[in-house]
Formats: structure tokens, sequence, C-alpha cells
């Protein structure tokens, strides 16, 4: 669907939670629509309690999410709009408990997250960034050699959370030569990928964890010490999922005593600020939160958000709906 503008639209209020990352996007939607932005108010809670009913349409992000104060401050929300796949920072049982219908943007992002999982892995196997820096300290050229890395070929790769993300990682496994295994809350049906019955025997296993499950209190923490023990001292975990997934205090542990050979972090426990001790290491990969930072894919999401939006507005449902019924079930 492309978004057109139309009298119609032009009337419409929305409430808008903050600044949406893509820039085009609050561009856009200032033009189509009676915006407010809420984080730019002097006072949100007394705005919300004098103007809250006026508002049938609300756009947020995953990373700034919807609160249920603010969902109960909306008497009259039908849908909202959110700037990306993860759902566990929106209230759920404010929203489901309303009848509100809530948008996302899954799919359009898929490559580039798997894209950066790889790229992660790579750089943390090869040291890629560890050498980036040798290099600029002059340290080669004062003659120190650089030490030897990790075989990405051929190894053994596990996948916690086989959706759509973890397929695509699969799929370019494939041409690395991986063995490829998963776990899930259970099987996926139909999969070509052999199913581990839990995390631990998939870390046992496997020489790259990568986690591409869902975050939210039934996933937090799955990847604890118990697990980075099991990965072992040779074993590598990505994470370009949500940082709610890896205990960070465990994984800062099992860094610094060489329980495990190293890390790529695109996502953290309490972003933008991970754990102070992980800056200092050199056997992790740190990105701030950019898996699906590319051009193409921010303004695909940006175009999916108008879309939602316009299609909740014409038909009371977004195009692309969070599935809340199925979201127990997509956790491992």
């Amino acid at each position: 669907m492309t978004t057109t503008q139309s009298t119609t639209d032009a009337r419409i209020r929305v409430l808008q939670i903050g600044p949406l990352p893509q820039p085009s996007l609050n561009v856009k939607l200032a033009q189509l629509y009676d915006v407010t932005v809420l984080s730019e108010q002097p006072d949100a809670a007394r705005f919300l309690a004098e103007q809250g009913a006026q508002f049938e349409y609300l756009v947020t992000s995953a990373n700034m999410g919807l609160k249920a104060d603010v969902v109960n401050a909306l008497p009259h929300l039908r849908m909202v709009s959110s700037f990306g796949v993860g759902f566990d920072k929106l209230d759920e049982q404010s929203l489901v408990a309303r009848g509100v219908r809530v948008g996302y943007t899954p799919g359009v992002l898929d490559d580039c997250v798997a894209d950066m999982a790889f790229a992660l892995l790579l750089d943390t196997a090869r040291q890629l960034s560890a050498a980036d820096r040798f290099v600029r300290a002059v340290r080669w050229s004062q003659g120190e050699r650089f030490g030897v890395s990790t075989k990405v070929s051929g190894r053994r790769l596990g996948i916690l959370g086989l959706g759509r993300i973890g397929t695509q990682i699969a799929e370019r496994a494939q041409g690395f030569r991986m063995e490829v295994a998963y776990h899930n809350r259970r099987a996926v049906a139909g999969s070509p990928y052999p199913y581990m019955d839990s995390l631990d025997q998939l870390a046992q296993w496997c020489d790259f964890l990568v986690i591409a499950a869902a975050g939210g209190e039934g996933t937090r923490h799955l990847v604890n010490a118990q697990v980075l023990q099991s990965l072992g001292k040779n074993g590598f975990v990505i994470n370009i999922a949500r940082g709610s997934v890896i205990d960070e205090q465990a994984l800062l542990e099992a860094l610094t005593n060489g329980t495990i050979a190293g890390a790529g972090l695109d996502v953290f426990e309490n972003e933008p600020h991970p754990l102070p001790g992980l800056l200092a290491l050199d056997n992790i990969v740190l990105a701030p939160h950019v898996a699906s930072g590319t051009h193409e894919t921010r303004e695909a999401m940006a175009q999916l958000v108008l879309d939602n939006l316009q299609s909740g507005i014409a038909t009371g449902a977004p195009l692309q709906e969070v599935p809340w019924s199925a979201a127990a079930a997509a956790k491992a």
C-alpha cells in the first residue's frame, strides 16, 4: 500500500510518543496528519489528562514502547503503529484488554538483521575489530604480531529462536558450510534443521550460539551462566534480538574468566548503557542496536508504519498486526 494524503487524513490527530529513528518518517507523519509529539510536551501527564480523549491513533517504536498509563489516558485509542519488530515494551495487558489493534514492521528488516548477525559472528571469530585497533595503535608497525583467530567455515551454528530472522541466519550459514541446529519452545514444523530439546543441549553442541528470540519476561536471562558454561571456552555468543535474553553480568564474568571465547552484541539489557566492564574487554564486539540500520531497511520500515496507520484508519486493522496470541509460543 502506498500512503497518499487526503483531506480526511489531514484532520486526523495522531499522538506520537517521541521522535522516530527515521527522520523522513517524522516529516511524512507531520505532512499527513495533525501530529502531537508527547515527549515535546512540558508536562506529558497533564497534556494526556486534558487532551488524551482527542486521540484515536498513536505512533511509537519498539524501543520507546507504550506504557499502560499512556494507554489508560487515551480512552478512545483504536490503533497503534509501531516502528520495529519487538513488542516487549508495548503494554500487552492494557492494549489487549481495550481491544486496541497494534501494527508493527516485520519482514522488511529480516535480511539486514541476519546480515548483522553474521557480521558480528565473523568479527568476533576473526577478531577484525581488535585487529583494526592493533593496526591503528601502530603496534604492527612497531614489530608486534597479532594473534591467531578462529575459523568459521564448517563449524556448528546454534540458533535460539528459529523465526523469520533465525531462518535467514540459518540460510546464510549454508554459504559457510556450517552445521545448523536450533532451539525454540517447540519444534518448527517442516524445518530442515535439527531441533534441540533444551538451550543447554544446543549450547553444548554448537561453536556459535546466535540469539534471535523474542524479548519479554518469558525469555529474560534465558542465556545465563549455566548456558555460557555449556557453550564453553571455545564458544561464541551473538545477540541481535533483545538484550534482556542474556544475563549481561553473567556474560561479563564469562568473558573475563575465559568461560567462553567471545561475544558480539547489537543489543543490551539497559540501552544505551552496556555494563562498563564490557567496554574494557577485547574479546567482545559492541554495536549500538543498528542491525536494521541501513537506508533501504529503515525506509521500508517507515513506509510500513505509514501503511499500517492508514490501513487502521481505513479498515480498523493494520496490514501487519502484532501476534499477541502467538507471542508466548514464539518465545524460545
